[in-house]
């Protein structure tokens, strides 16, 4: 399967041009798609509903939207008629298969007096792959500073190893099915298997990344049961010279790698390859696409 992740900016590209189209033909090959920055009801998009347009120029993927940031933009038509809308701003995910289920997490935020801070979220996502059922995250960590983002990484771990103990959305046995709960379907699954993409707004090497991926000099693949391993190290032990955005300081252009899939150890050795796109200009940031072998029958095993 090919994964992709890709921070569009609200759908404005490098050049400074608005075009949802060119976003959505980057991603279109891939089977499953985390994308961040996504918006609804913004003016500066012209007041589109961008998860809806999303849907319709990639109509074989189910989709979940999670709004992170959430603003009241309602109006009254001339006849008085209200319209009830919510600005918003927030991740998404979309996969050839269907989404079995889905929460978003708030992530922890540090109130700023300057510069401007938004709240930020993961958006987590169940699929069943024909490996199993595996629970993929769209993610978007703090922009600002390491400190934050370090108590957002803290926040996303407790979630993940406790994972299987909290369950999915429902759990138990329904001992009331004429209330209709469960629609008779068995209880749904939450795997230990995880997959994480998104924008981490951390580089290699820095707290917020080696928190995440262990920092294992001599063996950089090392992926521990409960963690997880950067599947651009899972396909090359030496990924020098990646990056996924170009931000000119003082006059020179500065290139990092802020995008990344963080594959969780049951997943680690199925990492076919990854690479990133640095001649797509359809955002500021460019795109991460990861194949995995998630074809095969058996099932990934829970912790």
């Amino acid at each position: 399967m090919k994964l992709a992740s890709y921070n569009i900016q609200y759908g404005f590209g490098a050049d400074g041009r608005y075009d949802l189209e060119r976003v959505a033909r980057v991603v279109a090959d891939a089977d499953i798609i985390a994308l961040q920055e996504v918006e609804r009801f913004w003016k500066r998009t012209g007041g589109d509903d961008q998860p809806e347009i999303l849907s319709r120029l990639l109509p074989d993927h189910h989709w979940v939207y999670g709004p992170a940031f959430d603003m009241d933009a309602s109006f009254r038509e001339p006849g008085g008629r209200l319209v009830n809308r919510r600005r918003q701003f927030g991740t998404m995910l979309m996969c050839r298969l269907p989404i079995a289920w889905s929460r978003l997490h708030l992530l922890p935020m540090q109130r700023t007096l300057k510069p401007l801070n938004t709240q930020n979220a993961a958006l987590e996502c169940l699929i069943r792959t024909p490996a199993g059922p595996v629970r993929f995250l769209s993610i978007h960590l703090a922009h600002i500073g390491a400190g934050e983002r370090l108590c957002q990484i803290e926040f996303l771990l407790e979630k993940h190893r406790r994972a299987c103990l909290d369950g999915g959305p429902w759990s138990g046995d329904d001992d009331e099915p004429e209330r209709g709960w469960t629609n008779g379907e068995a209880e749904p699954e939450c795997p230990a298997a995880a997959v994480w993409m998104g924008d981490f707004n951390s580089e290699p090497g820095s707290a917020e990344y080696l928190r995440v991926a262990g920092d294992n000099p001599y063996h950089p693949g090392a992926a521990y049961v409960a963690g997880f391993a950067d599947a651009a190290v899972l396909a090359d032990p030496d990924p020098a010279g990646l990056f996924s955005h170009v931000k000119d300081v003082g006059g020179r252009s500065n290139r990092r790698r802020l995008d990344y899939c963080f594959v969780g150890a049951p997943l680690a050795a199925r990492v076919r390859s990854h690479r990133i796109d640095t001649n797509e200009p359809a955002s500021d940031h460019f795109p991460v696409f990861v194949d995995i072998d998630l074809a095969k029958a058996d099932v990934v095993a829970e912790a």
